[in-house]
């Protein structure tokens, strides 16, 4: 099991250079085709002028003809920096987060920021990663804020007993075979017998992939995601993988407690799975 093709959402503001070099890294890493990708939309002006609808609109192609210009300077950057990997490069003026979706599909794990955590920031220039995990169906490796490097020394999965958490393990496998050490750790208010028997076949799991990894069920009276948290730094994780948990209402995703407490970690280096 490999990741051949690594889609990587690239922001049309500030500088691509620290998350091209994960991308650039992780592509050497698995031989894979590179795919550099930048979205982003602008708003229609709003005027009360009588002859507002023209002018909003001739702001409106103004602000497009920009953005067509930036994302041309991302796109020589792009290249400058990816050197001989295999790489291609993709750009829309749409929603990102419909564009990125439809993109997706092209690969077989997708590579994103999220400076602002679980917050959606500008939704016209940047993609929402909650909307992001929720709904390209691929696994989504979430880099820490202002990384330039994905360090694998030790990997933590974040186990919960679902099907969500069970895609992510599976996703997980070509990063954690890198691994120096793995932790698969369950968080629970009443850990019973099945939730160390869960721990010890994800273990076995892995083993089959030739991955050693230990195993830790942790009690806790306090809120399970603040308690995974305490334990991800504790360990010095490096990579943290977990199942993605939301449900959508109207326009708007709503995330399960854990997936917002790990997208608002922005020191954390994330692979979430839906």
């Amino acid at each position: 099991m490999s990741y051949r093709s690594i889609l990587l959402n690239l922001g049309i503001d500030g500088s691509i250079e620290p998350l091209m070099r994960i991308g650039i890294d992780l592509a050497k890493r698995f031989d894979a085709k590179l795919i550099g990708f930048c979205a982003v939309d602008a708003p229609l002006p709003v005027t009360t002028a009588p002859e507002g609808a023209a002018i909003a609109a001739e702001l409106w192609e103004q602000s497009r003809n920009e953005i067509r210009q930036r994302l041309n300077d991302q796109h020589s950057k792009f290249n400058e920096l990816a050197g001989t990997v295999k790489a291609e490069w993709r750009d829309t003026v749409e929603n990102p987060d419909h564009a990125l979706v439809r993109a997706s599909l092209l690969a077989d794990l997708v590579v994103t920021g999220a400076s602002l955590g679980a917050s959606t920031g500008d939704g016209y220039r940047m993609a929402d990663p909650g909307s992001l995990v929720l709904r390209v169906g691929r696994p989504v490796l979430v880099a820490a804020r202002g990384a330039a490097s994905l360090p694998l020394g030790r990997v933590v999965v974040a186990w919960k007993d679902t099907r969500e958490a069970r895609r992510a393990v599976a996703d997980a496998v070509p990063l954690m075979a890198m691994a120096n050490e793995v932790i698969v750790v369950a968080v629970d208010p009443n850990p019973g017998d099945w939730i160390g028997d869960g721990v010890k076949d994800v273990a076995s799991f892995l083993a089959g992939h030739g991955i050693k990894a230990r195993t830790q069920v942790i009690r806790t009276d306090d809120d399970e995601g603040s308690r995974l948290i305490d334990f991800l730094a504790s360990v010095k994780a490096e990579l943290v993988v977990s199942g993605a948990y939301g449900h959508s209402r109207v326009r708007e995703w709503v995330f399960g407690g854990v997936t917002r407490s790990l997208l608002d970690e922005v020191w954390l280096n994330r692979l979430m799975s839906n």
